[in-house]
């Protein structure tokens, strides 16, 4: 069966479900949602996009990210899916909405309604290697640097939300909070 993503309007209402793939061509804006999860160290889980993915192969990107199946399933969906993925679950709190509309190396468009989560979690990862062939923890001021110096080696989306929007700012800020809060 093919997988239906939600297709919104501008406000972010559900206006109809369309087959995942054809959104992706077609440029339909649609929900989505990305996951940055932190260790007690401040390093981001990245994980590398399968090799079998049918855009963005083998691109590293933000730990995980998907499409919502169910209309206002919020954080509990995003943690389901983070589960799937990367083979925890963690508590996670919905940072903010960020819409964009990018043309994918592909022909593909990546235009969508998504909801960013942050969690933080310090235990064992487990691929699912039908979604991610590899993972790294790494420094996010080393990943903010190295997404400007390697761009080719990351996923669209992941290069606009941390260098574009103020979302790389305002989880650098939390870090900082976060790391006080621990050593304070």
């Amino acid at each position: 069966m093919l997988q239906k993503v939600i297709v919104v309007d501008e406000n972010n209402k559900k206006v109809s479900l369309k087959e995942k793939n054809a959104v992706h061509i077609d440029g339909d804006l649609h929900r989505a949602f990305s996951i940055f999860v932190f260790n007690q160290g401040g390093e981001l889980l990245l994980q590398q996009r399968s090799l079998e993915k049918y855009h963005s192969a083998g691109l590293w990107t933000n730990s995980c990210c998907s499409h919502p199946l169910l209309d206002g399933a919020g954080s509990e969906e995003a943690e389901s899916r983070l589960r799937d993925e990367m083979g925890f679950s963690c508590e996670l709190k919905k940072v903010t909405r960020i819409k964009y509309n990018l043309r994918l190396k592909c022909g593909m468009i990546e235009h969508e309604s998504n909801d960013i989560y942050q969690g933080v979690y310090d235990g064992e990862v487990l691929i699912n290697p039908e979604e991610a062939c590899d993972y790294k923890w790494v420094n996010f001021s080393e990943v903010l640097d190295d997404l400007s110096r390697n761009p080719q080696t990351y996923t669209e989306w992941f290069k606009y939300l941390l260098l574009e929007t103020p979302l790389g700012s305002a989880l650098s800020a939390s870090i900082t909070v976060q790391s006080a809060q621990r050593d304070g």
